[in-house]
């Protein structure tokens, strides 16, 4: 007879913050390392991914970022494997812009859960730096950014 698991739903699950954006993702043969378990490397694309997501949420997608010339450049990633995930596991991960300075930078935060069972794999946290895309030289957030990114901030204890 086989085991029946209970599958927690994506809006049951202990989120570290109020409000989290979620996307879902599925581990695939292609995240799989040689030890047999997502590659770290995976779990930093899919903090990229989320990110994109939650930004196209908030209105700013790629072809904002192109016509305002702008772009939010990573300048530090943070990120603590707590736990590994396999091929076949349904994931969510979140999102939380937790800081918007209105001139230069904005920090985010990331939590990623196996859906099954709840159990946190990885938290981050990453930096990003408003950059020219025709330069590539720090700029300042246009106003679409400050009003996109600025409003969608989460107030952490830290």
């Amino acid at each position: 007879m086989s085991e029946v698991v209970e599958v927690a739903k994506v809006s049951e699950l202990d989120w570290d913050l109020p409000r989290p954006f979620v996307i879902e993702l599925d581990v695939g043969d292609e995240a799989i390392d040689h030890y047999g378990h997502a590659n770290n490397a995976e779990y930093l694309r899919w903090v990229e991914q989320a990110s994109w997501a939650h930004s196209a949420h908030l209105g700013l997608t790629l072809a904002d970022y192109r016509e305002l010339d702008r772009a939010m450049a990573v300048h530090r990633h943070e990120l603590d494997y707590l736990a590994p995930c396999f091929v076949g596991e349904r994931l969510a991960m979140a999102t939380w812009v937790v800081e918007c300075d209105g001139r230069l930078t904005l920090t985010r935060r990331f939590q990623l859960q196996r859906i099954a069972d709840g159990m946190t794999l990885l938290r981050a946290r990453t930096r990003y730096a408003c950059i020219a895309l025709s330069s590539g030289r720090p700029r300042r957030l246009p106003d679409a950014f400050v009003k996109g990114y600025g409003d969608a901030v989460v107030a952490t204890d830290d």
